[in-house]
């Protein structure tokens, strides 16, 4: 039994090494995200105007990008235009930055119409007879 025993804490020995390499072979992902507005949609290519900087960040997107409204409902790629508010969720990958997913934000135009209301008086004048 102890024979068994002491092959077992040998092999685990064994073992611990291998799984302290694996865990320092894994990497870990970031994800970043952006808020703006796109300003070039190409193939492969999303340049959005952002809310924060001066100069335009540009993506790289790929068949693994999603595009997403705000209830994380998916939109079809073809509905996304210059124009439209996004927020951008990328990653960093050397130095590209590679759209994960984009939600389309829905635009906030109001155009109200003038108020027009009608008053109606009635004057009525009384003149005494004498």
């Amino acid at each position: 039994m102890k024979k068994i025993q002491s092959l077992t804490f040998a092999l685990s020995l064994l073992a611990l090494p291998c799984s302290m390499y694996a865990q320092e072979q894994m990497s870990s992902v970031t994800t970043t995200e952006t808020a703006g507005t796109i300003s070039e949609l190409g193939q492969d290519t999303i340049v959005v105007r952002s809310e924060t900087s001066s100069s335009p960040m540009r993506y790289s997107s790929t068949q693994s990008t999603t595009y997403v409204d705000e209830t994380g409902t998916p939109v079809s790629v073809e509905t996304v235009k210059s124009g439209l508010p996004v927020t951008v969720y990328y990653t960093r990958d050397g130095n590209r930055l590679v759209a994960d997913k984009v939600v389309v934000r829905k635009t906030t135009t109001t155009t109200e119409a003038p108020i027009h209301t009608e008053k109606q008086t009635r004057t009525t004048t009384t003149t005494e007879s004498r």
